[in-house]
């Protein structure tokens, strides 16, 4: 727990998913040359979230890049948040050219890409994969911008799962009454939880963790590598389990003010993002594989189904209530049915 508090699992987490993503950032793609912007420097500025601060993970692999930022004809100006909320705050107030946030984060900036987190929208890895292919090529470059805004890379996190301190907690029904841990008091987190009737509990990455290993909420809603870098089994030691269902996949997405941009800037980073898609995957599930099989808590009979419908109707209401984008949406659905034509939602037009 101490650890947890002074950051330095904090530290690993971070350092492990956001050098991939800073990297991307910066560097072009080796098989192309670089784009041509002349013989000046053009300077851009970067909000750089790291829950660590100015000599955090993070903004150590910027530093690091902005030698190859310069090769590539612009000068990184670097500063360092250690909340994401005012990272982005300063973003849509124009004090810098880039950031990388998460999907919940990106809502603000564009609603079609941050319906990627979707509840039940991604069942597993192959839709994943089709999905953010689709996104990637020229034709889907649209969706990507909003306003000033632009997606210049999705990087997958993994599944989100359900980690319960009670073992007994392996349907929506039971999560009645249950404290419920909500990152950042986000909208639709909150709304989630007060549809199976659990009771909200804010938190933030910083203390959420500590929260739920104290015992002081009963779950969390965490993807594979929480397991291990937040020590997320200290609160599953007591008779607890992750319920082994995908109730989301979440992401950092990497977003610019494209008129300060080379045009075509964010078309390249978009396939280059792509080339790493493998390699983010095999990290994703190297920390699925490293969670002992006791605490996996499969669904048995008809739950599949169960939970499948249930976020189905979530997914509508959400969309209803302005938080899903429906386009989006109907991508998602129309890759899952390509995967499992025979499921119900197939032949059903509400979503």
């Amino acid at each position: 727990m101490d650890n947890y508090l002074n950051g330095s699992v904090v530290k690993r987490m971070v350092a492990n998913l956001a050098s991939v993503c800073l990297i991307l950032f910066v560097m072009p793609a080796q098989s192309e040359p670089a784009m041509s912007l002349g013989s000046e420097l053009i300077h851009r500025s970067f909000c750089v979230w790291d829950p660590v601060g100015r000599d955090g993970p993070v903004v150590t692999t910027v530093k690091e890049a902005v030698t190859r930022a310069v090769e590539w004809g612009i000068e990184l100006e670097i500063e360092a948040y250690t909340d994401e909320k005012v990272a982005a705050l300063d973003f849509k107030a124009g004090r810098c050219d880039g950031v990388i946030v998460t999907d919940v984060s990106t809502r603000e900036f564009n609603k079609f890409t941050s319906t990627f987190n979707a509840v039940g929208a991604i069942p597993g890895e192959q839709e994943l994969r089709t999905i953010l292919k689709t996104l990637t090529t020229p034709k889907a470059a649209q969706l990507m911008r909003e306003g000033h805004y632009e997606v210049v890379g999705i990087l997958p996190l993994g599944t989100v799962f359900a980690f319960v301190r009670d073992r007994t907690i392996n349907s929506a029904d039971a999560f009645q009454g249950r404290k419920m841990a909500v990152l950042n008091s986000d909208p639709v987190a909150t709304q989630l939880v007060r549809r199976v009737g659990g009771s909200v509990v804010n938190t933030s990455i910083t203390n959420f963790a500590g929260l739920f290993n104290n015992g002081s909420v009963d779950i969390v809603f965490a993807p594979a590598v929480a397991y291990k870098t937040l020590e997320l089994y200290k609160g599953l030691e007591s008779g607890g389990g992750i319920i082994n269902y995908p109730f989301l996949n979440t992401s950092l997405q990497i977003i610019i003010r494209h008129d300060r941009f080379p045009e075509g800037f964010g078309q390249k980073m978009r396939e280059y993002s792509l080339t790493k898609l493998d390699a983010l995957l095999d990290l994703v599930q190297q920390a699925e594989r490293e969670i002992p099989s006791q605490y996996w808590i499969s669904l048995a009979g008809n739950l599949p189904r169960y939970y499948d419908e249930y976020m189905r109707q979530s997914r509508i209401d959400l969309k209803k209530e302005g938080y899903y984008e429906p386009r989006a949406l109907k991508l998602m659905k129309k890759v899952r049915c390509k995967y499992s034509p025979s499921h119900g939602e197939c032949v059903q037009n509400d979503e």
